[in-house]
């Protein structure tokens, strides 16, 4: 747990170090990182507190991403309240590797400045983290099929904003998906 820590915060300070030393990246972009790292730091390897805030599972592990969980009362953007973390799993350790917001569009100025936008198609889900693609609600199955977990809700398609602020991500800080998470991917 204590080492899971350390890489926790070694790749905050390599995020918010990379983003200061950029000479095109504003110091209101490192304040929203900070403010953002500093309000989940609470989630990072405690998944049980995320839950006692609300956070619920709202997918199993998707590939390169992580285990999606919501708080159903977090609306629009704020930096420091991400409506979903994403953690990664490794036995009995979960460790935040991401935070995400959902649009239901594009905004028309980005939240955070550097931005990059991912998709999630619509989507039936259930109690369990089991999601089924479906273009509309009346489409979604009852029960989740292959686990008969009770039906939570459905969305449109949605418009993604990951920030990787507490795993490192080769790929970018915004990036949708992380090479490095590959590992729990069967966890």
């Amino acid at each position: 747990m204590r080492r899971l820590i350390v890489i926790s915060l070694l790749a905050a300070l390599a995020v918010c170090t990379s983003a200061t030393a950029s000479s095109t990246t504003p110091s209101s972009v490192n304040t929203q990182l900070a403010l953002a790292h500093i309000a989940t730091a609470k989630y990072a390897t405690n998944l049980n507190a995320a839950k006692a805030a609300g956070y619920q599972i709202i997918t199993k592990m998707i590939p390169n991403m992580g285990y999606h969980y919501m708080n159903p009362n977090v609306k629009g953007f704020d930096v420091t309240k991400p409506a979903i973390l994403v953690y990664e799993h490794k036995g009995s350790t979960w460790q935040l590797g991401a935070l995400e917001w959902v649009f239901p569009k594009i905004p028309a100025k980005p939240p955070i400045q550097g931005a990059k936008y991912g998709a999630f198609g619509a989507a039936c889900h259930y109690a369990d983290g089991t999601f089924v693609p479906a273009e509309s609600q009346d489409q979604c199955p009852t029960t989740a099929p292959g686990t008969g977990a009770k039906f939570g809700f459905w969305h449109p398609n949605l418009v993604t904003l990951h920030v990787w602020l507490w795993y490192p991500n080769p790929s970018g800080l915004f990036s949708g998906t992380n090479p490095l998470v590959t590992g729990f991917d069967h966890s």
